[in-house]
């Protein structure tokens, strides 16, 4: 027993030296805290261009450009895959133009007329101001050709100043003008002969029967130059009941025939010339006469001309408002 207990006293002092003699424990650091990254942002996408229609809509002073456009139902034409490149004239471009103008053009009768003026600015391509600079002109989408210059740096199409350039859009660009383009008015066709203006005309049905009547249609279209006083439709009319009826029987020709030459005077006399004459001899060989009352003319003192100068390609119409009949 007492064995035992010396023993035990034994390992409790070797515990107690080892424990002395061991080295002393390092403290372990307490983790630091973890700091979460900020979030990087993420760069906003490229804002997407509009179609031409789009931006001239978001734009604000195209107003009046957008619903011409509208009007003239090119809206689905500009918004399509182009390329375009559009002069845009401004609110106030527009609003030089003649009291009324633009009121007009948006009415529905004058759709076409309003579609070739919008067209007239419009060229095919996206062509930016670099390469405007260098041409002279453009076709345009009516297939009338713009002419372009620059002049001390600014550059015109027509007579209109571009004054803004290179608005992108996804379809094209704009080019801003100062002015409206105005298409050049079709080339007037030539004028016909006597007496396709006359057939042409409902107010001288009557008249054209006359002259078919008298087989002078041929004379008429002829080479001339003829000056016709042509009596209206309601001129025939005044004329005594059953007069022109009895006129028209091929037994009355020459009698017809007479009354028209009594309404034809050689060369192409215009109303000015007119007025300086007291007479001129007709192509029935009688003179009539010619005389100014309050301004207005009259021949054989009671016949008025109340349309002068219609010309044709022979010659010259006066429209007059009574019959003329030949002396006896």
């Amino acid at each position: 027993m007492k064995r035992f207990s010396v023993f035990a006293m034994l390992l409790t002092v070797t515990a107690l030296v080892l424990a002395a003699c061991a080295p002393a424990a390092t403290p372990t650091p307490a983790p630091e805290p973890t700091t979460m990254p900020e979030p990087t942002a993420m760069p906003e996408p490229e804002a997407m261009l509009k179609d031409i229609v789009d931006t001239a809509i978001a734009d604000g002073r195209f107003q009046t450009l957008v619903a011409a456009v509208t009007a003239a139902d090119l809206v689905g034409t500009l918004k399509g895959e182009g390329p375009f490149t559009v002069f845009a004239p401004t609110d106030d471009a527009f609003a030089k133009l003649p009291a009324g103008t633009v009121e007009s053009l948006l009415l529905p009768e004058n759709k076409q007329a309003l579609t070739d003026i919008l067209l007239y600015h419009v060229v095919s391509g996206s062509v930016l101001a670099a390469d405007v600079v260098n041409l002279e002109s453009a076709t345009t989408a009516l297939g009338k050709d713009v002419a372009i210059k620059v002049d001390m740096g600014n550059v015109y199409v027509n007579d209109a100043q571009v004054i803004i350039t290179d608005i992108e859009t996804s379809n094209g660009v704009i080019h801003v003008i100062d002015t409206v383009l105005l298409p050049p008015a079709e080339e007037a066709a030539a004028p016909g002969t006597i007496v396709d203006i006359a057939a042409a005309d409902e107010r001288f049905s009557t008249l054209v029967a006359a002259v078919t009547a008298a087989g002078l249609a041929e004379t008429l279209s002829g080479e001339g130059p003829f000056t016709v006083f042509a009596p209206t439709n309601d001129a025939f009319a005044a004329l005594p009941a059953g007069t022109l009826d009895s006129l028209l029987l091929p037994e009355n020709k020459q009698q017809l025939t007479d009354i028209l030459l009594y309404h034809v005077v050689s060369g192409k006399v215009m109303a000015a010339d007119v007025v300086g004459l007291s007479a001129a001899p007709t192509a029935l060989g009688k003179d009539i006469t010619i005389t100014i009352k309050d301004g207005k003319v009259y021949l054989n003192d009671t016949v008025q001309v109340i349309i002068t100068d219609i010309e044709a390609s022979n010659g010259v119409i006066h429209v007059i408002d009574a019959v003329l009949l030949p002396p006896q």
